[in-house]
């Protein structure tokens, strides 16, 4: 086989010499192109092989070169082919026979047809969904929070110079500010606090609605703050920003008027305008635009210079220049970055709108958490008209105040007394209404006032229903209440409940929770003007909780004449005025029921 081959291709190297191949024998010409291009490997990896022939495509001729029996050096071997002159170009052709070297022999490394060309580079980044945490390489699970399955991968191509959010917001920011404003240099602390008036700082929000905003806020708006606000859909995140701009844009505490910037990448100008002029809002200085363009939405903001700047929602925007579509972790991080830049350069306030997944988070990573000065969240019963805001991060104030509203058809009112919501009819002391007590909780800063209500059902001992009240917490108290204070509740179904659908999440409510099932058990109505405060022990005894004196002070202003606490607490609530209340103070649960339990006269 390896003579015959030999020996064809010595006669076509003859009769190539005579350039007869392509005239006279096509047929021969057809044939060595099929042989050669399936056993050219062949013939120059032999070791006995001293001549190689092949076709060049570029010129339609074939090329033939005597190679040496001995293996390249090691110079040779590291010769780049493509960089060859034309006498050597049958040498590197040896190395390489591909259609797109002979191009690259030709032509150099050029551009042309196979010349490489420039690929984008790409960096993948692993970002936890849970606490942001990012990570250059995936471990299984997160090395922040430990939680596995929350690590995903973003894939982040280098765009060829497009801008990032930091550009453009830098762009727009250094055309904003006055010439020859100079670099920023670091100062002392005393100086960067010289001259403010830390009362005058903020600017507050007037109004009973506006109260409520500000106390959940820490007192009022802090100029250059990057505000989130987030909630379910269709709890009333853009009626309560619609109305804050209604409070901004009237001026009332600068004495005229100021513009503020509504921008809504999800409603026309159009929807909005239906939404404020069902809610009666009808400010001159308040501004709508439809846009999803961070580069457009700052530019119009740079040529309105506004007093606050609202984005409905952030999800919805993006920048051209980001990888990615709007809602994606870069798209997302880079607006927001361009937004809190163009905040704390210009001191105008951004409120950004955020939508919220079925687990109750912000969409996304909560990369954008870590990024804005406050997020705040409202929340609200399917199928109750009130409306809670709370701060869960604030860096200009405390987490723990609460907003409490009201939806109504003219948009939120703020409710002045929160406890009437967790408060049923006022009823007489019926024997029909026993088993009902009265709790006084904490919610941050804020004191509630609830009612639990019970119900012992005697004859079936296996039923045991409990709603808004911990089920371990609620079996306790029963337990405490059969060891401890002797009552027989083996033989009854209990029922727990608490009225508007509130949760019992703190201890306080321990003693009115084994006050309403005295009453139900006892069938004695408890009067309606006694309240409970104080956690159970496993002893029967009662323990002390926290603010005992914020929570006293709020039953005595609404009126209520008694209130039972622990003996503990006698000794602080000594000496303070709260009214005509009356302290009742008891060691244990049989002394508490001594002392309510008991019949007048």
């Amino acid at each position: 086989m390896f003579a015959e081959m030999r020996a064809f291709q010595m006669l076509y190297s003859r009769v190539h010499s005579l350039n007869l191949i392509s005239t006279k024998y096509p047929q021969i010409h057809k044939l060595y192109r099929t042989f050669h291009s399936t056993n050219h490997r062949f013939f120059n990896d032999s070791s006995t092989a001293d001549v190689s022939t092949i076709y060049d495509p570029m010129t339609g001729s074939l090329v033939t070169k005597r190679a040496p029996k001995s293996k390249h050096t090691e110079v040779e071997s590291n010769k780049d082919p493509y960089k060859l002159s034309s006498s050597d170009y049958a040498d590197a052709l040896k190395d390489d026979r591909s259609y797109g070297s002979v191009v690259k022999a030709n032509h150099g490394s050029g551009s042309g047809f196979g010349a490489n060309k420039k690929k984008s580079k790409s960096k993948s980044t692993w970002v936890c969904s849970d606490c942001g945490y990012t990570d250059g390489q995936w471990w299984g699970y997160c090395r922040e929070c430990k939680n596995a399955g929350t690590m995903k991968e973003f894939t982040e191509t280098d765009n060829g110079g497009k801008t990032s959010g930091f550009q453009v917001s830098e762009k727009l920011v250094r055309s904003w500010l006055p010439k020859g404003s100079g670099e920023a240099l670091p100062m002392r602390l005393t100086d960067v606090n010289r001259g403010i008036n830390h009362l005058n700082w903020r600017f507050p929000l007037p109004g009973l609605f506006g109260h409520e905003v500000s106390r959940v806020l820490g007192g009022g708006l802090v100029p250059g703050s990057l505000i989130l606000i987030g909630g379910d859909p269709g709890v009333g995140k853009s009626t309560l920003m619609l109305q804050i701009a209604a409070i901004i844009a009237e001026g009332r505490e600068i004495g005229k008027p100021a513009p503020v910037l509504y921008v809504s990448g999800e409603e026309s100008v159009e929807q909005i305008g239906n939404r404020a002029d069902r809610m009666e809002i009808n400010t001159e200085e308040l501004f709508l635009y439809s846009s999803t363009d961070i580069e457009d939405i700052l530019g119009k903001a740079q040529a309105l210079s506004p007093r606050a700047l609202i984005i409905d929602s952030i999800q919805t925007v993006q920048l051209m220049g980001v990888t990615g579509s709007a809602g994606g972790i870069y798209q997302v991080k880079e607006c927001t970055a361009a937004l809190l830049r163009f905040a704390k350069k210009t001191d105008i306030p951004v409120f950004l709108i955020g939508h919220v997944t079925k687990s109750g988070d912000i969409a996304g990573p909560r990369v954008l958490e870590h990024i804005v000065d406050a997020v705040l969240y409202m929340e609200g019963e399917q199928y109750s008209s009130h409306r809670l805001l709370r701060a869960f991060k604030n860096r200009f104030g405390s987490t723990d105040e609460l907003g409490v509203f009201e939806m109504s058809p003219c948009g939120l009112k703020a409710v002045t007394n929160p406890s009437e919501i967790f408060l049923s009819e006022e009823h007489s002391d019926s024997e029909f209404l026993a088993g009902l007590a009265i709790a006084v909780i904490m919610d941050g800063s804020r004191t509630f006032v609830i009612e639990i209500q019970a119900l012992c059902a005697a004859g079936n001992s296996l039923s045991r229903q409990v709603n808004g009240v911990q089920a371990g917490r609620a079996d306790m108290i029963i337990s405490v209440l059969m060891k401890q204070a002797g009552l027989k509740l083996q033989s009854n179904a209990i029922f727990l409940n608490v009225v508007s659908g509130a949760t019992l999440t703190e201890t306080a409510g321990d003693l009115a929770v084994a006050a309403a099932i005295c009453s139900s058990f006892l069938e004695f109505p408890i009067p309606n003007n006694v309240a409970f405060i104080g956690e159970i022990g496993l002893g029967g005894e009662l323990r002390m909780v926290p603010k005992m004196e914020k929570r006293v002070s709020t039953v005595a202003k609404l009126g209520y004449k008694k209130c039972v606490v622990p003996k503990l607490a006698e000794k602080s609530l000594e000496g303070l005025d709260f009214g005509e209340i009356e302290i009742l103070a008891c060691k244990n649960l049989k002394e508490v029921i001594n002392t309510v339990f008991v019949a007048d006269g």
